[in-house]
Parts: C-alpha cells; sequence; structure tokens
C-alpha cells in the first residue's frame, strides 16, 4: 500500500499455485472396488451442497484396491474441488481425504503461504458461467485440464483472501442458518397440515367414512357438489389475443404461472374465453398434475388450469386451497394419458373431501396461514442474503472492492 493506496492484485498462471488433478470411476462390475471406507467425490456431492462450502463426506465409498488398481489420487483436505464435467462451475474445499470421478478436477495448493483454499473455491464459483463458455465437448461439455492450467486467476496478498473468505463465510453460515429455519417451519407445517385437515381442532368423537376418519360434525362432500363448488375448466384463447401491454385479463395458462400461494401473470388476453374470479382454487389439471394456487383477481384460464369456485356461506376458498394441497399427490394418481398426463372435469368432480362447519375451516386456516407468513419472511430474509452474497462475490472477488485488513 502507497499513499493509503493499495497495489492491484496480480494476475498468474492457474498451474503456478496449484497442482491439477483429475479422477475416474472404478468399474461398478467389480464389487471389490465398492462399499469400502475411502470417499469418492462426485459432481452431486458438490451441486447439492448449495451455501456450505466444505465437503465433510461422500455419499459413495471405494476400496483401497480401488486406488490401487484405477491409478486414482488421494487428495489431501484444503484442496480446491471443482466440477468441470456435464456440470460445470461448482466448487468446495475438502475437509477429508478424498477420491474423484472424471466430473471433478483437484486443485492442491502448492504453497500454503499464498493461497487461501477458501478463497478459490468462491473465486471459481463466481466464474461459473465463464467456465461453461471454455468447454469443448460434444457429448458432454468439460473444461479441459489444460485449460485450467493456464487460466489467468487472482492473487490477492494472503490476508485479503483470508478476509474475503471469511466475509463470504459469514453469509453463506447466515443463509444456512435460515435456510434450517426454513427447513424446520416447512416440517411444523406439514405435521399441522395432516393433523388439521383430517382431525381438525379439540374434536374427542369420530368416525369412519369412505376417504378415512373425521370428526363426527364433518361432513364428506364431492367437489361436483353444486351446493359447495362449481368446477370450471380452463380453455386457451387463440394466441393472437395475448398481449403483453395489459390489454384484456391477465392470463395464466398453468403450473407455470403459479407461486406459493397466488400465481404471477406473465401475458394477458384481449379475448379470454374461461374465467376465474378472486378467491377461485386454481388446480393445475395437464402437466404436471395437481399443484394448487388462489386466483387473486379476476383472470382468464387456459387449458392447463380448473378454477374451483366455493360457495363462500359454506367453504373458506382457503380451507380448500390447503386441503388439496395436502392431497396433491391424489390428483397426480388420479390423472391419465401416456405422453401427458392430465386429470378430467369428471375426474375433479368425483373427488371427495371432508367438510368442518365453516367457523372451523376459518380457525384452521389462520393456524396455516401464520405459519405460511413466518415462511414467507424467512424466504424473503433468505433471498436478501443471497443477493448480498451475491453482490459481495462481483465486488470482493474481483478486487473492484478492497477490504482492509
Amino acid at each position: 500500500m502507497k499513499n493509503g493506496v493499495q497495489k492491484p492484485w496480480k494476475k498468474i498462471k492457474l498451474k503456478i499455485l496449484f497442482k491439477v488433478y483429475g479422477g475416474t470411476t472404478p468399474s461398478t462390475l467389480e464389487k471389490r472396488f465398492w462399499n469400502g471406507e475411502i470417499p469418492w467425490a462426485i459432481p452431486t456431492d458438490i451441486t447439492k451442497k448449495k451455501n456450505n462450502m466444505f465437503l465433510t463426506d461422500t455419499d459413495k465409498k471405494i476400496t483401497e484396491e480401488a486406488v490401487k488398481r484405477c491409478g486414482l489420487k488421494i487428495i489431501p483436505p484444503n484442496a480446491v474441488l471443482l466440477t468441470s464435467r456435464a456440470t460445470i462451475g461448482f466448487a468446495c474445499v475438502n475437509k477429508i481425504p478424498v477420491t474423484i470421478n472424471q466430473g471433478i478436477t483437484a486443485l492442491i495448493p502448492k504453497d500454503k503461504e499464498k493461497t487461501v483454499s477458501l478463497f478459490y473455491a468462491y473465486y471459481f464459483s463466481s466464474l461459473k458461467t465463464y467456465l461453461e463458455q471454455l468447454a469443448g465437448g460434444s457429448t458432454f461439455k468439460e473444461v479441459s485440464r489444460e485449460t485450467l492450467k493456464n487460466l489467468l486467476i487472482p492473487l490477492p496478498p494472503l490476508p485479503e483472501q483470508r478476509k474475503i473468505a471469511e466475509i463470504l463465510g459469514n453469509v453463506d453460515e447466515a443463509i444456512e442458518k435460515v435456510e434450517k429455519i426454513i427447513e424446520k417451519t416447512e416440517r411444523i407445517k406439514k405435521g399441522l397440515m395432516r393433523e388439521l385437515l383430517t382431525r381438525g381442532t379439540g374434536h374427542k368423537e369420530f368416525k369412519r367414512t369412505e376417504i378415512g376418519t373425521i370428526p363426527k360434525e364433518w361432513k364428506v362432500v364431492r367437489l361436483g357438489d353444486k351446493n359447495f363448488f362449481n368446477v370450471i375448466m380452463g380453455q386457451s384463447p387463440p394466441s393472437q389475443t395475448y398481449n403483453s401491454n395489459k390489454e384484456g385479463l391477465p392470463f395464466l395458462q398453468g403450473k407455470a404461472d403459479f407461486g406459493e400461494i397466488y400465481p404471477s401473470p406473465k401475458i394477458y388476453c384481449s379475448k379470454p374465453i374461461k374465467v376465474a374470479i378472486k378467491d377461485d382454487v386454481l388446480l393445475s389439471v395437464r402437466a404436471p398434475v395437481g399443484d394448487v394456487n388462489l386466483a387473486p383477481f379476476k383472470c382468464c384460464i387456459g387449458r392447463g388450469l380448473a378454477a374451483i369456485r366455493t360457495n363462500k356461506e359454506k367453504v373458506e376458498p382457503l380451507f380448500l386451497f390447503y386441503f388439496l394441497r395436502f392431497r396433491h399427490k391424489s390428483f397426480v394418481s388420479l390423472s391419465t394419458g401416456s405422453t401427458f398426463k392430465a386429470i378430467k372435469k369428471e375426474t375433479i368432480e368425483n373427488f371427495s373431501l371432508p367438510l368442518p362447519p365453516l367457523s372451523e375451516q376459518k380457525k384452521i386456516v389462520e393456524i396455516l396461514m401464520e405459519v405460511d407468513k413466518k415462511l414467507e419472511m424467512e424466504r424473503k430474509r433468505k433471498e436478501k442474503l443471497e443477493k448480498l452474497k451475491k453482490g459481495l462475490m462481483e465486488d470482493l472477488l474481483t478486487g473492484k472492492r478492497r477490504v482492509r485488513v
């Protein structure tokens, strides 16, 4: 640093900093090669880690004989493992000795006084798009080891590498904590749905019905019962009526437009044929089948959807929404078709469900909505942290924004 100005980072070839190794897959026909004690990493061991940059275990293990016979190298801890074939540009640091398959390139630091492996794992993760562009091959895209060896990479001072890795690691820890909260809340919600939508709140007497045991006060009704529901199958209007300048009604074509509870239309239709109104439960009826959302406003629905309108004096729309989400797999099993699975109006109308009194429906909805609010808050928190991480990676890993050590 001179006069308070930090020197720009040097750029050098990767092979000067790292030893570069590839891997292979031992023959799966040789049982003596498998189910040993030596970790054998494949790309999915890295890609499934999301915001955890450390590899501490692998799904598959091989034997010492496999290592010897197949010429595999045991990669020591603290190397950078980079996915370089088919799935390209995911990286992590191994905490344990591992072997690798041909989809991973191992970068072993030559001098620990010059390199912080975690910094470079983040750095290579930030190069994902660039590495994909460098890849060659017709069947499987692959970045060759020779290409990687000659890649120009930055060499920040060691204290800067450590500080940047620490900052990004802290953000990843925060993201991981939020993910665990989301996972736990989703488990709680799943349990609550099972309990509330089949046993209700505070019941002591139950009865057996064609759809299972339910509280004595509840009814069993079909979606085709006009006293409670009206099923409207969607129909796609002529394509020339589609537009993006908000002329006509928002147009929902299928599950692709769905959100967590409410859909987000991308196009409009000037001459709608079939229409859903606010609070209609939207059911995906064509590939995929069974997903549900709630209409937040009047909209045009295509043939990939059905709208189920409730008699609000007897059925709370959100109760139906939660129940159909809970029974998603039932619609999947009822769908037909070899190429594209679909479900017919008759099948939907013959679907039976338990129906509590309206006051209890609203109470159940209130409980589940509270959990959904918690999930939405945590998901927004995660989204904000991921946005922060992306910005920090763009700034810190390029030297655009320097850290003070």
